[in-house]
């Protein structure tokens, strides 16, 4: 299947022999999500393993992601994640549940780490809108003290620190 999208920037993932699972949960958690393309290493590729993802694209929520298998030589870290803005604190849930499951790991500030060590941040609309629109800085300040103290975050807790 040939991938069109107007999209010019794409994110990369770079897995040890884990992108096909990776695809198959990403897609999974968010509705609308699609793999678009996969293919294998095969047999002509030296040093990769045949069945690894040597193409991988998914759509998730819209974003097309390529990923592929290359080995152990990169590690995902915390410098790079996927923001995900959540209208109600049943999709935070839902989204935290779902990406810390099966080895995944509850981080700081809403942020977590999937089962393959890449990491999301799992955001009501209320803190993007609040950080994009250039609030009132005190209310701001309120909320992100309150944030600042929560691993999955609480709306209703971050709206009355924000309402304080």
């Amino acid at each position: 299947m040939t991938v069109t999208a107007n999209q010019k920037i794409v994110p990369f993932l770079w897995f040890d022999g884990q992108a096909e699972a990776a695809m198959k949960l990403y897609t999974s958690i968010f509705p609308g999500s699609e793999i678009r393309q996969l293919q294998r290493w095969g047999n002509n590729a030296p040093g990769f393993n045949a069945d690894w993802v040597r193409t991988g694209v998914i759509e998730i929520n819209g974003l097309r992601v390529f990923l592929f298998d290359a080995g152990p030589q990169f590690k995902f870290n915390e410098s790079v994640s996927f923001m995900v803005t959540c209208k109600t604190q049943a999709e935070i849930d839902d989204y935290w549940a779902k990406l810390t499951a099966n080895g995944g790991k509850e981080s700081e500030c809403g942020w977590c780490k999937d089962p393959f060590g890449f990491s999301w941040q799992i955001v009501p609309e209320l803190v993007t809108n609040a950080l994009d629109q250039g609030g009132d800085p005190t209310r701001i300040s309120n909320m992100m003290q309150a944030l600042w103290k929560m691993k999955k975050l609480d709306i209703a807790t971050l709206q009355a620190a924000y309402d304080a």
